[in-house]
């Protein structure tokens, strides 16, 4: 692995953050998965897409740790190395908080209610878009170095930024919609369920919120530049 993880510095600094970032995707998207498997009452599939996440979240920290103890201290990078290991553990926090959703659903049999299922699942994707568009920013960290972080390229990054600042914005606009609708149920479902949902939907909303300081991380390194 050590050789691997030189291998990406030697290519790019930002490889061995992109190859982290896939792990971290594979989380993040077994999520609709997940909730589909609930919806339909398969609590059997609910338990192997959990046991899944928490498979590639390990993954992930693996990669996380290599990144970490192989990051060559002599090696001259375009960018900062607190910088690089700052958005390395802003990737990792989504994958960790796709690990605690998926914990969180299997703590016992939920059920997704009419109540609320059209606006939850609009809130999962809503929130998964977000995570999509900071993917998208750290595959452009090859041509921003490329670029010497400055240009066009530069100028389309900054761009994306504010798109997912956008996104995360609506997230947070259609939390508030789907928590009155949860509130609204609350007489449908015991304390402990209602408090489950509550728990998932703001754990949820973590992975935008994430996914916004993820892409401001990257324009400050932009503004350092």
């Amino acid at each position: 692995m050590l050789g691997t993880i030189l291998n990406l510095f030697g290519k790019s600094p930002f490889a061995s953050l992109q190859a982290h970032m896939e792990k971290v995707s594979v989380c993040v998207h077994l999520l609709p998965d997940l909730f589909s498997a609930l919806e339909k009452r398969d609590f059997e599939s609910v338990e192997k897409i959990a046991a899944k996440i928490a498979e590639v979240e390990h993954q992930a920290d693996l990669t996380k740790n290599d990144i970490r103890n192989h990051l060559p201290k002599s090696l001259v990078m375009p960018i900062d190395r607190g910088h690089l290991l700052e958005i390395l553990h802003l990737q990792d926090k989504i994958a960790d908080k796709a690990e605690d959703i998926s914990v969180l659903v299997t703590l016992k049999p939920l059920e997704l209610l009419p109540a609320f299922k059209v606006e939850f699942n609009d809130f999962l994707r809503e929130n998964i878009e977000a995570f999509d568009g900071a993917s998208r920013i750290m595959k452009e960290m090859h041509e921003l170095l490329e670029s010497s972080f400055g240009g066009l390229e530069a100028e389309k990054v900054r761009s994306m930024v504010e798109e997912v600042s956008f996104m995360e914005h609506e997230v947070d606009v259609h939390q508030k919609l789907l928590l009155k609708k949860i509130i609204m149920a609350e007489n449908e479902m015991s304390y402990t369920t209602f408090f489950l949902w509550q728990k998932i939907c703001e754990t949820i909303a973590s992975i935008s919120n994430l996914s916004e300081n993820l892409a401001f991380r990257v324009r400050m390194t932009l503004e350092i530049k």
